[in-house]
């Protein structure tokens, strides 16, 4: 096949014209073109006034293609050759089951290759099936009730079920499309192969991971719910075994050699019973900050200008980045357009807020985070566990400061700018779900966050207009963007605890559904080669 890179089309034209533009790039006649697929749809509107898609595509063609590639390979044109996914060797020869701590995209992904492969996994999830889930996490937002065990960051599918089921990532591993095919064949829409935004939907998204969790569970896989990795038993500096607590039951201990630990980023406690156990551990960068919500309307005409509201566009996005001067770097992220702020605490006593969309991005407002970078040097020791301190730190002050009843702290962006607490909140009507009590942010987050913070949103709102709304919402704290640990892996993906596999998010190697899904994969297929190190 042709590779044809940035095809041009009016938002008013059908993408069957892909065809005649793809044979005026190559200079042979449309019949010619045989077939093409979309590689890459992405919307410019860096000219208001002339927005429209442009197009990545591969066609097949009549002909010799690459006389056709050499003629016309100035022009943006290559030869295309789809990367097919391999499973590796399989070297494993060990008969006892490997257990998956961990049912999140890592836990999922590596439990899908594992079974596929023959292994039927074993799969421990503290928290609930994504129906009851479900229903958990509307219990808390409506009755501010919280189950610590199945909440929004706990349970099946991991904390992205409740966000946007964003699929962008910064990683180019050729593994990202075997992730994004396995979840179209699984119930995600198509357009996330090609999509330059690609999205699930938090409604749509409980579906795709049951399909998964089906296939696992058809291959000879288990998923137990509502069960805690408590412990892990070792010996000669190798895992013999897990010890497991189902909800309302006795612990029971499993033999195993193999243990993936795909806890995410929240399993605080998980983290501090592997530090006791003498997994190396590091202490490692995140990020804090707040949700900004804007209207959606006004987001949608800063970036499109007329053709705002254009049935083709849906809602809006962007993506900023800055350096203040003699500040720290800030930078949106996890972009919801037509989205909520929700509530995602998973501790008693603590306020955390985060984004939402569903598939159809079609609510009020648009939030997004506002993150600015925290060192281990601003940790307040050099335990590897501080930045976990520092994040509950935070999460508490904003509890306390909201009343201490679930609602979080808010501000309007006018009164941030000012220096003064907001009494009220006549803008931009904040959607989180248990509330919000105006007030002052300052009080929750660290001095060098706010101060960075204030600068960036006004630089912010030179790169789109009207993001520095005097009206808009400042929801605090987005404080679980990313893990503040690292539990430390060799060469063959194994902790110093062999056997053992730290995987995704959790364990300080990825950031997003998709980095935290290859990784999982890679992590399987570390089991599989079954390769032992010099100890």
């Amino acid at each position: 096949m042709i590779r044809i890179n940035e095809l041009k089309l009016p938002l008013d034209c059908e993408e069957s014209e892909l065809k005649v533009l793809a044979a005026k790039k190559l200079r042979i006649a449309p019949e010619a073109v045989t077939s093409f697929e979309i590689l890459k749809k992405a919307v410019d509107s860096r000219k208001k006034d002339n927005v429209h898609f442009v197009y990545n595509i591969a066609v097949s063609v009549e002909g010799r293609e690459e006389s056709i590639i050499r003629r016309c390979s100035s022009s943006g044109v290559s030869a295309y050759q789809r990367e097919e996914y391999t499973m590796p060797e399989i070297r494993r020869t060990s008969t006892l089951r490997p257990v998956i701590a961990g049912f999140g995209p890592a836990g999922f992904f590596a439990g899908l290759i594992l079974a596929r492969a023959g292994f039927r996994p074993l799969i421990v999830e503290r928290g609930s099936d994504v129906d009851r889930r479900v229903k958990d996490v509307k219990g808390f937002w409506e009755n501010r009730i919280l189950n610590t065990e199945s909440n929004v960051q706990f349970g099946e599918g991991g904390a992205g079920t409740f966000s946007d089921g964003k699929l962008t990532t910064g990683i180019k591993d050729p593994l990202c499309m075997k992730v994004l095919e396995e979840l179209v064949s699984h119930g995600a829409p198509e357009e996330i192969m090609y999509s330059s935004t690609p999205h699930i939907g938090t409604d749509r998204l409980p579906g795709v991971v049951k399909a998964i969790r089906k296939e696992i569970e058809s291959l000879g896989g288990e998923v137990r719910f509502n069960t805690k990795l408590t412990d892990i038993i070792i010996a000669n500096g190798s895992v013999q075994g897990v010890t497991i607590k189902p909800e309302g039951k006795s612990q029971e201990d499993i033999e195993t050699d193999t243990l993936l630990l795909c806890i995410g980023h929240s399993s605080r406690d998980t983290l501090e019973m592997l530090h006791s156990k003498g997994f190396n551990m590091m202490q490692k960068p995140f990020s804090v900050g707040v949700r900004i919500e804007h209207p959606r309307e006004m987001i949608d005409k800063s970036q499109y200008g007329t053709f705002a509201g254009h049935p083709k566009l849906g809602a809006a996005v962007y993506k900023m980045a800055c350096h203040p001067e003699h500040g720290r770097g800030a930078y949106t992220f996890c972009m919801c357009p037509g989205g909520t702020v929700v509530a995602a605490a998973s501790e008693e006593n603590m306020c955390v807020v985060n984004g939402m969309s569903e598939y159809a991005r079609n609510g009020e407002n648009s939030n997004s985070a506002i993150l600015v970078g925290i060192e281990p040097s601003d940790f307040e020791s050099e335990h590897p566990l501080a930045g976990i301190a520092l994040q509950r730190k935070i999460e508490s002050a904003a509890f306390e400061q909201a009343g201490s009843d679930y609602s979080c702290p808010c501000q309007s962006v006018g009164d941030f700018l000012e220096g003064k607490a907001s009494s009220g909140l006549p803008g931009v009507k904040a959607t989180c779900p248990t509330g919000v009590t105006p007030g002052d942010i300052t009080k929750v987050l660290p001095s060098k966050v706010t101060n960075t913070m204030r600068d960036a949103i006004v630089k912010m709102d030179r790169m789109l207009s009207g993001f520095a709304l005097p009206g808009a919402a400042l929801t605090a704290p987005e404080s679980r963007s990313s893990s503040p640990v690292r539990i430390l892996r060799n060469d063959i993906l194994q902790s110093n605890i062999r056997g053992v596999y730290p995987c995704g998010e959790g364990a300080g190697y990825a950031g997003g559904i998709v980095s935290a899904a290859v990784d999982g994969i890679k992590c399987a297929h570390a089991v599989l080669l079954d390769e032992t190190d010099e100890w």
